[in-house]
């Protein structure tokens, strides 16, 4: 069965497809869409990351974008079984070791519901910003995935590479899960070529049902392998069940194992209506 996940409204307003009441929610219309899709049996909810992003970039980035960290730290206490996938956190703008403490940490918060889901990234801009090295950011983060893996389940890690290199430090807490999945973000074939031999999942964006199936059959994944694809529409499962389901089947049809639920909605009521409604169709209740 295909599982289907939250793409949260509220965290990452995004033109053309956040509604309007998304813009004054408070983190208590958060908790709820997170403890009913938690009751309802989604697979995660995301968070994505951006730390500042040029003010031109609003009408095709949007400007919203709560932190992953402090979000997922409160979502944690408010549910019990969801998963909770960063999507993603960009790998030039942290120390391999500096996730591995916060997100261990999470992972720990949590009880073992992290997914961290990474990119190397494309906003010149942020990476000038923060200092961060944009030119080599694909060889730099495939070196960070591989010290990531080392790392974050290990309380006194060690790994050397081309660019990240450590031993004799100590990160406690560390995640308490032994294999914390990594998911590869991107929009191109090289980030499922990074997430075929570095990651165990591809979360891909702006990548369409026909291109993602034609990519993904150049490889030889594994059967656990995840690929978490949007449908090819808003979905509205109150007012078009059957378009729904047809959806969803297309979208596991190009190769989706997981499918993003995004919504035509119009309130948090209108929202948490169309959770049910799909979890109904998708067969998550």
């Amino acid at each position: 069965m295909t599982k289907l996940s939250v793409a949260t409204p509220v965290v990452t307003m995004l033109p053309q497809i956040s509604g309007s009441w998304e813009k004054d929610a408070a983190i208590e219309d958060l908790a709820q869409i997170a403890e009913s899709a938690d009751r309802l049996g989604y697979h995660h909810l995301t968070c994505s990351e951006h730390i500042a992003l040029p003010a031109v970039e609003q009408q095709r980035r949007g400007a919203r974008y709560w932190d992953p960290l402090a979000t997922f730290g409160y979502l944690a206490a408010r549910t019990q079984r969801i998963r909770l996938a960063t999507n993603v956190l960009v790998l030039a703008y942290h120390h391999p070791l500096e996730i591995a403490k916060r997100y261990g940490t999470l992972d720990k918060v949590s009880n073992g519901r992290l997914i961290l889901g990474v990119g190397v990234g494309s906003l010149k801009e942020e990476f000038d910003l923060l200092g961060a090295p944009f030119d080599d950011r694909g060889p730099r983060g495939d070196d960070a995935l591989r010290a990531l893996r080392a790392a974050l389940s290990v309380a006194e890690p060690a790994y050397h590479g081309e660019f990240y290199s450590f031993h004799g430090m100590v990160v406690d807490p560390c995640a308490v899960q032994d294999r914390v999945p990594l998911w590869i973000g991107g929009r191109t074939l090289r980030s499922l070529r990074r997430a075929a031999t570095l990651a165990d999942g591809w979360a891909p964006f702006n990548v369409g049902l026909q291109q993602a199936r034609e990519w993904l059959g150049r490889f030889d994944l594994p059967p656990d392998f995840e690929v978490i694809l949007p449908p090819p529409a808003l979905l509205d499962p109150i007012k078009e069940p059957d378009r729904t389901r047809d959806a969803l089947g297309e979208t596991a049809a190009h190769g989706a194992t997981i499918v993003s639920a995004i919504f035509t909605h119009t309130s948090l009521q209108h929202y948490l209506e169309n959770l049910q409604a799909l979890a109904e169709l998708g067969g998550t209740t």
